[in-house]
């Protein structure tokens, strides 16, 4: 069998959590390259079947940990675990300028833009608000190429759609490289086509229960070699 193009970091069962590199879709129409057809051609060729549950999602320039089902029970458990919030999520993210205090809580309204992959802040009273909550803590300020970042670790008490990236844009720390939501600090290779960039945001690390042992599960997804090699100052 042909070795994955893809990091796996937990295969127990009908689990299996990989650590999906940045610029890469989650899913994709037929024709498409995405995780999910990376994860379905292994498990056809390993095991002869391809089903695979995705209970979750990450953006396409993010990078980090991100968990499948192999089967429908399995998925509709990781489902039900993200849906109460019982799944403990981390991210590091490098944003523009001095964030301050050094730990806090976002709290805004946002709606996803109609007909547009395209979330924004919005009053409480519109119709179609949705409460975001983000905390988080300042591990490291310093400077890049002469312009000062922070280094953030944040936890989501909610999961809207870009919700990381829209709030520390609207909180005046648009995350590096993400031009979408105002970042003027490149991140990375260059693409002309901006979707294929990524961004400084990686899903760290993951705690949840394993959906038939009902074991508790701690997984770190490693920083990409971008990360360190461009952000030597990140420990």
């Amino acid at each position: 069998m042909l070795q994955p193009d893809f990091e796996i970091l937990y295969e127990e069962g009908a689990c299996l959590a990989v650590n999906k590199s940045a610029g890469l879709l989650t899913q994709a129409p037929y024709g498409i390259d995405s995780l999910e057809l990376r994860v379905k051609t292994y498990l056809m060729e390993k095991e002869g079947r391809s089903y695979l549950g995705v209970p979750h999602r990450l953006d396409r320039p993010v990078s980090g940990v991100i968990l499948f089902g192999k089967h429908s029970r399995a998925t509709r458990r990781l489902s039900e675990q993200f849906e109460k919030r019982q799944i403990d999520k981390t991210y590091w993210a490098v944003a523009e300028g001095a964030v301050q205090p050094e730990t806090g809580t976002w709290i805004n309204f946002v709606r996803k833009i109609p007909d547009k992959p395209l979330a924004e802040i919005v009053a409480p009273i519109n119709p179609d608000a949705r409460e975001a909550i983000l905390h988080y803590a300042v591990l490291k300020h310093f400077e890049l190429e002469g312009k000062t970042v922070t280094h953030l670790e944040i936890k989501l008490e909610t999961g809207r759609m870009h919700q990381i990236r829209l709030q520390c844009s609207v909180h005046g720390h648009p995350i590096l490289g993400d031009a979408t939501y105002g970042s003027a600090i490149p991140f990375g290779n260059y693409f002309n086509e901006e979707r294929c960039r990524e961004i400084a945001l990686h899903a760290r690390s993951i705690v949840f229960l394993d959906p038939m042992t009902r074991e508790p599960v701690h997984l770190t997804a490693p920083l990409p070699t971008l990360w360190n090699k461009t952000l030597q100052n990140i420990s």
